[in-house]
C-alpha cells in the first residue's frame, strides 16, 4: 500500500525512516540534518561508518533505534559529497538495495523522502514513478511516500541532542540575541551572524571564522555553535533549507543570566555591542554595521578617516550592496561605529 503526503516525515509512525545522505559523513542541511538532531546516535553510527569508507551509493546503511517506532534509520546515499548533486543512476541502484533492505529486516512499514530532490537537484516528477514501481511487487508493505512543497515549522523540528554545557561565550551570546529581541524584532540569521561578529570584534573568544560574503561578515562555523544550542537554549533554527525566525527559549535567558552573575566583567563587552546596535536592529541596519565595519578594519584603515572611502568601498561590495545602501545611512553607520571607537585597534575590551 502507497501513500502520499507532504509535513514532517520525522513525525510519521512507520517502522522505518529512510534517511537521504551523502558518502562523507555531513549532515549539514535540510532533512539529513533534521535526523541528526532527533536521532544523534544514528548519525555517529553514519559518520564512522563514512569515515571507514563504508557507505557507497547503491548501498544502504541502517541503524537500529532501540524503540519501536521508529525502529530502524535506512541511510540512502544520495550524494557522494555533500557540495554535489545526486545522480538518477544512485537513485535506481539504492532503490533497489531498499527493497532488499526492507525485505532483509522485515519491515512493515517505511516513509521515504523526496529522494535526490531538493538540495540534490533531481526532478520530483522524474523520481516518484521510480519510487512507485520499486515497491510495487510489495503489497503487504505500508510505504508513505513524503513529497516536495510541504512547509516545515522550524521549532517544531525534534532535538533529541545531548544539552550543551552553558559557556561564558554562550551566555554572552545568548544574553545578547535576548537583547535584541526586546524591541520586537524579528532575529533572522543575518542579524544572527552580525551580532555574533560584533560580539566578537569586541574581545570575546567565539572562535568564529568571518570570511567576505554576499550579506557581509559572514561565519559558516557559526551554524554548528546554532545547532547545538537549539532545542536547549534557543529555538528556530531549522534545517538550513528555509528562512526561519529565531529566539531565546526562557531556559535559555534564565541560564545565560545565572552564569553571567557569576562573570560581571563580561558585561562590558556585552554593553559595548549593545550601544553599537541602538537604531540599527534591523537586517538591513545589523549588515550595513557590519559592512562598514569589515571594509575599514579589514581592507583599507584609511577608511576610519574617510567616510567616503568606506562608502565607496561597501559600494564595490558588489551590485547589491551598491544599489541597497543610501550613501547618506552608510555615513550614518560610519559615524556611529567612529564615535564609539570601533575602528581602533585597541576597540576590543581586554578580559
Amino acid at each position: 500500500m502507497i501513500e502520499y503526503k507532504q509535513g514532517n516525515l520525522l513525525e510519521e509512525h512507520t517502522e522505518a525512516l529512510v534517511n537521504t545522505v551523502n558518502c562523507v559523513g555531513v549532515m549539514g542541511k535540510g532533512i539529513a540534518l533534521q535526523f541528526k538532531q532527533a536521532f544523534p546516535e544514528n548519525f555517529k553510527q553514519y559518520k564512522k561508518a563514512c569515515d571507514a569508507k563504508q557507505v557507497q551509493p547503491g548501498q544502504m546503511f541502517t541503524t537500529s533505534t532501540g524503540k519501536l517506532f521508529p525502529k530502524y534509520i535506512i541511510n540512502f546515499p544520495t550524494k557522494r559529497h555533500w557540495r554535489g548533486k545526486s545522480k538518477i543512476e544512485d537513485i535506481e541502484s539504492g532503490l533497489k538495495a531498499l527493497v532488499e533492505e526492507v525485505q532483509r529486516f522485515d519491515i512493515k512499514s517505511l516513509a521515504i523522502p523526496p529522494l535526490g530532490c531538493g538540495n540534490g537537484g533531481l526532478n520530483w516528477k522524474q523520481i516518484k514513478p521510480m519510487i512507485t514501481k520499486s515497491f510495487a511487487e510489495l503489497p503487504d508493505l505500508k510505504v508513505v511516500i513524503f513529497e516536495p512543497g510541504g512547509v516545515l515549522v522550524a521549532d517544531k523540528i525534534k532535538v533529541a541532542s545531548t544539552k550543551p554545557n552553558m559557556t561564558l561565550a554562550r551566555a554572552l551570546f545568548i544574553r545578547l540575541l535576548e537583547i535584541y529581541e526586546i524591541p520586537g524584532y524579528r532575529l533572522t540569521k543575518i542579524e544572527i551572524q552580525k551580532l555574533a561578529y560584533f560580539l566578537q570584534e569586541a574581545g570575546e573568544s567565539l572562535k568564529l571564522n568571518y570570511v567576505k560574503h554576499q550579506f557581509g561578515p559572514y561565519a559558516d562555523n557559526l551554524n554548528h555553535v546554532l545547532q547545538r544550542l537549539d532545542g536547549h537554549f534557543i529555538r528556530g533554527y531549522g534545517d538550513r533549507s528555509q528562512q526561519s525566525q529565531m529566539y531565546v527559549l526562557p531556559e535559555g535567558k534564565k541560564a545565560a543570566h545565572n552564569y553571567l552573575e557569576q562573570h560581571p566583567e563580561a558585561n562590558e563587552r556585552l554593553e559595548k555591542v549593545s550601544n553599537l546596535i541602538t537604531g540599527f536592529e534591523t537586517p538591513y541596519g545589523m549588515e550595513m554595521l557590519a559592512t562598514i565595519h569589515w571594509v575599514v578594519t579589514k581592507e583599507d584603515p584609511q577608511a576610519a578617516e574617510d567616510c567616503e572611502k568606506a562608502i565607496a568601498l561597501v559600494h564595490q561590495w558588489n551590485d547589491r550592496k551598491r544599489k541597497l545602501f543610501k550613501p547618506s545611512h552608510l555615513q550614518k553607520a560610519w559615524e556611529r561605529l567612529k564615535q564609539q571607537n570601533w575602528f581602533s585597534k585597541t576597540s576590543a575590551i581586554d578580559g
